[in-house]
């Protein structure tokens, strides 16, 4: 004899205008619901993909002072200002600083 089946999403009303038997018009968002539950009753499916919570509520800060690109442009910046390579223009220095003696 089958055991009657129980279930912890509650049944809709029936509608009383439809005879006793089965609906003529099923719910199929209900119908998956308990499909999946029994799944996961079952041992079929590992877990209930409506009791798994979303990856990420919401987007975490980005610090961009964090990120090594970041660090490393603001290393070599330092690094050109401490050796003087990097000079405000002026009447005496009217052209960017060049590379040419670096190579």
């Amino acid at each position: 004899m089958s055991e009657p089946f129980e279930s912890d999403v509650p049944v809709p009303p029936r509608d009383r205008r439809e005879h006793g038997g089965a609906s003529a018009r099923p719910n199929d968002d209900e119908l998956e619901l308990r499909t999946e539950r029994e799944r996961v009753e079952a041992g079929v499916e590992p877990y209930d993909s409506a009791d798994v919570p979303p990856a990420a509520d919401a987007a975490l800060p980005y610090d961009r002072t964090e990120d090594p690109v970041y660090q490393d442009i603001e290393g070599v910046a330092a690094r050109q200002e401490d050796e003087g390579e990097t000079v405000p223009l002026s009447e005496e220095n009217p052209f960017p600083p060049t590379r040419y003696a670096e190579s």
